[in-house]
């Protein structure tokens, strides 16, 4: 039973196995770093006392067992000594944690996010809370996207926090910790990626039914290349040229305008929904017709994920020609049956025929 029991404990070592799983440890910035050495701090003093607990139980075990003809053991109860030594020891143990976990709290507070240099500038960035999707707003640039946020090396990202439906939480394990989006009330947080890379975050709140799949992904790029990006996004939807493509841009702007928003088709530009679209999801705040309630799809056609990290956006699978496009291509498929791949989700796309699904490929694939 023992060596049963032994096996069955192992074997949920096994549950924390994952080839993308993130962690804690495995930090790329400053934030991560500090609360990753608290986690290590607290970890060590635990193993000590541990050791020192179980080490003196074992042998007391052992050096003081009954054995024939032994007296009663003497009696220390009361003794003010031992009482003061055993109640004095842990309460400075909890002093010491206590001492590296406001030190820590004060290290990522968001009054303490560092000053822009010339060497490490400072960029504003605002996480939108959907259900069950991530938006993400650079007021800087008016520029919207959607589960992917990019930003570049070395900068400091300052987040506004923002939901207008429930409480989410936003945490990218190897950049920095949780925070939650409270609707009604702001929160703020900030990081920095100190290495390129792509970085997996999720929403640690439970938020209704498909809270476990509200992933997204921070992509940090050099500057230069996040320049070019972002001057890439900047721009209005690229026209198509070739009739399919064309088709799928008519049958977005009759059946899928109504939810997304496409720069440069059916809305004039971005929009920040925080300031712009703070009463129910889809309303039209302030006067601001483009409030929708899906993700912009301007530049579809370059992001890796779609439905909140539900799918790969594998594009290379998603020729409008394939055969077996139903088969091979993600986007496909939730054009297909998005509630089958994510129940209770906004989308309410009609019944659409395969043909039409080619034609939306075509076009939305496009959108790079």
């Amino acid at each position: 039973m023992a060596l049963l029991g032994c096996l069955l404990l192992s074997s949920i070592l096994f549950a924390a196995c994952g080839e993308n799983s993130p962690s804690i440890l495995n930090t790329a910035g400053p934030v991560a770093e500090s609360e990753s050495g608290l986690f290590w701090i607290i970890l060590w003093i635990a193993v000590v006392i541990f050791i020192l607990v179980e080490g003196i139980l074992i042998y007391s075990i052992a050096r003081y067992r009954e054995r024939p003809g032994m007296p009663n053991p003497f009696q220390r109860h009361g003794n003010m000594t031992l009482e003061l030594i055993w109640t004095v020891i842990p309460t400075l143990v909890l002093f010491v944690i206590l001492f590296f976990t406001i030190r820590g709290l004060l290290e990522v507070a968001p009054e303490n996010e560092p000053a822009a240099t010339a060497a490490q500038p400072r960029m504003a960035v605002t996480a939108v809370g959907h259900q069950w999707w991530w938006e993400f707003h650079y007021p800087n640039y008016n520029v919207t996207t959607a589960d992917v946020l990019e930003v570049p090396v070395g900068t400091t990202i300052s987040v506004d926090l923002f939901s207008n439906n429930v409480i989410h939480s936003f945490w990218v394990p190897a950049l920095t910790g949780k925070t939650d989006l409270v609707p009604g009330h702001d929160n703020k947080k900030w990081f920095v990626a100190d290495k390129e890379g792509t970085y997996m975050g999720i929403c640690a709140e439970y938020c209704g039914t498909q809270h476990a799949n509200m992933r997204f992904e921070v992509k940090v790029v050099s500057k230069d290349a996040f320049k070019s990006w972002m001057s890439t996004q900047q721009q209005a939807a690229a026209t198509p040229n070739e009739d399919l493509a064309k088709k799928g841009e008519d049958l977005f702007k009759n059946q899928c305008a109504s939810c997304h928003g496409i720069v440069g088709v059916n809305v004039k530009q971005y929009y920040d929904t925080k300031a712009q679209c703070t009463d129910a999801p889809g309303g039209k705040a302030n006067g601001t017709p483009e409030c929708l309630i899906g993700p912009n799809l301007t530049h579809f056609g370059s992001r890796n994920l779609i439905a909140g990290g539900v799918l790969d956006n594998n594009t290379a699978q998603c020729d409008p020609n394939n055969p077996n496009l139903l088969k091979d291509c993600n986007l496909a498929k939730w054009l297909k049956d998005p509630q089958g791949i994510k129940p209770g989700n906004d989308m309410a796309i009609g019944a659409l025929t395969n043909e039409q699904i080619q034609q939306l490929v075509a076009y939305l694939e496009g959108l790079k």
